[in-house]
């Protein structure tokens, strides 16, 4: 919106000629996203508190973890209204990129919102059933695919790190791809989100990486120097990507251990599928499985475990699943574990953000 109103006012005051540059939106934009969580927190954790909202801890869980029973949870919602808020102040609200992600926050927004609702305020411990949740989750990739099929200048080309003649034209079964990538994504995400601030790190770490490549898959020069495909709206994308990582942070705030708030379902899921959107927009999906590589591990783990468990008749590859309760069955405190997984986040991130040159 501020795009829009203050920009065209740069011809009477040249000052306003900043708004046409994505770096400034992008910086402001993230600061914006940061204020209004770290602001809204308190409110929003005693509003939450005050209605009952809290976490539900499982039996077969880590012992360690009844003491958070009770902590407010749905915190996904400050999250969710800071991205709405931010992407709308400071972006080109004409971008269609822009559009499918807002689609985006409101059909997984929704999902994530209706399990946790179940969940929280119905006292339904199990929510959506599995199989209706990927259903729901499955149509809303389908739709969120199809209009990233028709935006005019993307091209369903499918891209290979390292090799910069590799490509491979997936044609209309690029929609089932992509469909495929931000559901995954979704669901690794969810899987991730078992202790205080270790999904939201990776997510944080995520938005960093894919604005570099937002950014530099719309800029028409550093694209050609790079070798990289050349998507001419991708830019405002790279500002989604700064609000992702402002709001994280402000999230971050109150969901660092020992936490005040848990994001629930109506933060993992669609924050989930915005990063496999992004990662569809900017065309690096593959490299979604560098930059989310602690998601990717943990949803392996979850796979080697009930795989094992059928094999052997009963026998465990990892103590628990996912892979966060591995290590803290193992000994180790659980802010070791999300630091360290932070720590490896980074790394991944700094390995994908390498091939950029690497070709």
């Amino acid at each position: 919106m501020l795009y829009h109103l203050l920009y065209p006012l740069y011809t009477e005051i040249s000052f306003f000629n900043i708004f046409r540059y994505i770096t400034f939106r992008a910086i402001y934009a993230s600061i914006t996203a940061f204020l209004i969580c770290f602001i809204m927190g308190p409110w929003v954790i005693k509003r939450l508190s005050k209605m009952q909202i809290g976490q539900f801890i499982q039996d077969d869980g880590p012992i360690t973890h009844h003491i958070k029973k009770g902590t407010p949870t749905m915190g996904g919602i400050l999250i969710l209204f800071s991205l709405v808020i931010s992407i709308f102040l400071w972006t080109d609200l004409l971008n269609h990129y822009v559009s499918i992600i807002f689609v985006c926050i409101l059909l997984f927004g929704s999902i994530g919102f209706i399990d946790d609702y179940l969940t929280q305020i119905k006292k339904n411990n199990k929510g959506l059933s599995a199989k209706i949740k990927f259903l729901i989750q499955i149509i809303a990739g389908l739709c969120i695919s199809s209009l990233i099929y028709i935006a005019p200048d993307f091209d369903p080309v499918l891209t290979i790190p390292f090799f910069k003649n590799i490509t491979l034209d997936l044609g209309i079964g690029y929609v089932l791809f992509s469909t495929f990538v931000i559901v995954a994504t979704s669901n690794a995400v969810n899987l991730t989100d078992g202790l205080d601030g270790l999904a939201i790190g990776p997510i944080i770490i995520a938005g960093v990486a894919y604005m570099f490549f937002a950014y530099l898959a719309g800029h028409i020069t550093m694209a050609d120097y790079l070798q990289i495909k050349y998507i001419a709206s991708c830019g405002e994308i790279a500002i989604v990507c700064a609000v992702l990582a402002g709001a994280g942070i402000g999230f971050l705030w109150f969901n660092a251990y020992p936490a005040q708030i848990f994001m629930g379902d109506t933060g993992s899921i669609p924050l989930g599928a915005i990063i496999g959107t992004i990662a569809v927009i900017t065309k690096q999906e593959i490299l979604l499985i560098g930059v989310g590589g602690v998601f990717v591990l943990e949803t392996l783990s979850v796979i080697i475990q009930v795989a094992y468990y059928k094999i052997t008749n009963g026998k465990r590859a990892f103590r628990m699943a996912p892979l966060h309760h591995h290590f803290e069955l193992k000994g180790w405190h659980e802010s070791k574990v999300i630091i360290r997984f932070w720590i490896i986040s980074i790394a991944f991130a700094l390995i994908s953000l390498s091939t950029l040159k690497i070709r």
